[in-house]
């Protein structure tokens, strides 16, 4: 089949492996792609399947925006998504986890930005109900037993009659988990109110489109590198005083008082160990050093060699380790 292409706008490809996240406008291409746009935003003719796009696209932009790891949003519930603030706000929006899912089961606090938070809201209430809607589903008995889910909120809900927190939820239990409706309430669904968990082969397959129609040097993205792009584009955020200029407005005013301090007060690297959940700032900073590290990181943070602590070293090889295996 004869495909077209911009040759004006093909750029000599470079290898992709070396590229360990994702840069701004390669995240945007993304999240567009996922969605079944072009660059420019407008439809993709070729794309047919416009109801994935949707949830593909807004589970994309929250894992961006968040760095969550592929086991935290595969298993998410739609009660667990934040609350969309009632106006826009500049800061971004707290995202607690449940430490079922987390890794190492720690409790753990990340955050979302408004208009990727919004987005997902908007798939909840319109896409994702029209693909549940109509459909039955009861999972495998493989998996264990049906939890019926009822009376939901932030906290917890009943299952099976019996009152439990989010927190304690664990993958294969969520897996289970029916709404009185018929249907998963996990965030991610098929067009058979089924929960969707193949995360992988959705953004593989989209790099691949992505590479044959738009740009060459487009990586092959697994979940995984999506958390990576959040930290890179977290830490220039904060390096440059974006958070901390955008802090001092909001406390000015009062609104998101606790967050506007929260920046104000701590450390970029203290600030973005707390949101990927590392156990120490080392790894952090170790982490960041092993990425495709560049512009204002090159001249800002060194590679540094590991300390006396074992821990810190398998927790950054975890991290590249769960990126392969994505």
């Amino acid at each position: 089949m004869d495909v077209e292409r911009n040759l004006a706008k093909v750029r000599q490809p470079r290898p992709h492996t070396t590229i360990k996240h994702l840069e701004r406008d390669f995240s945007e291409l993304f999240v567009r792609a996922l969605e079944g746009l072009g660059p420019d935003g407008e439809p993709d003719a070729r794309y047919r399947r416009p109801r994935e796009g949707a949830r593909n696209s807004a589970m994309g932009g929250l894992v961006l925006s968040s760095g969550l790891r592929r086991k935290e949003f595969t298993h998410l519930t739609i009660y667990e998504v934040p609350p969309l603030p009632p106006r826009p706000t500049t800061l971004p929006v707290l995202f607690p986890l449940a430490r079922a899912i987390t890794k190492g089961e720690k409790d753990r606090t990340t955050w979302i930005h408004y208009d990727r938070l919004a987005a997902m809201h908007q798939y909840i209430d319109l896409d994702r109900a029209a693909s549940a809607e109509g459909f039955k589903w009861r999972p495998p008995a493989k998996l264990g037993p049906m939890l019926l889910v009822e009376n939901p909120d932030w906290e917890g809900a009943h299952f099976n009659g019996v009152r439990r927190s989010w927190r304690k939820l664990r993958p294969q239990e969520r897996l289970c988990l029916v709404t009185p409706e018929g249907h998963s309430p996990l965030v991610g669904l098929q067009s058979t109110g089924r929960p969707f968990v193949d995360w992988a082969t959705v953004f593989r397959r989209t790099s691949a489109r992505i590479r044959e129609r738009y740009e060459p040097r487009f990586p092959t993205v697994a979940p995984h590198r999506l958390r990576h792009a959040m930290a890179m584009q977290t830490l220039e955020w904060l390096m440059t005083g974006h958070y901390q200029r955008a802090a001092a407005l909001v406390s000015d005013t009062g609104d998101d008082a606790a967050m506007a301090l929260y920046l104000l007060k701590n450390d970029p690297m203290l600030i973005l160990r707390d949101l990927l959940g590392h156990w120490s700032v080392t790894s952090t900073e170790l982490y960041i050093a092993r990425l495709d590290v560049n512009r204002i990181f090159r001249d800002a943070y060194k590679a540094t060699a590991v300390g006396p602590d074992p821990a810190v070293a398998r927790e950054v090889a975890a991290e590249f380790s769960d990126e392969e295996t994505s």
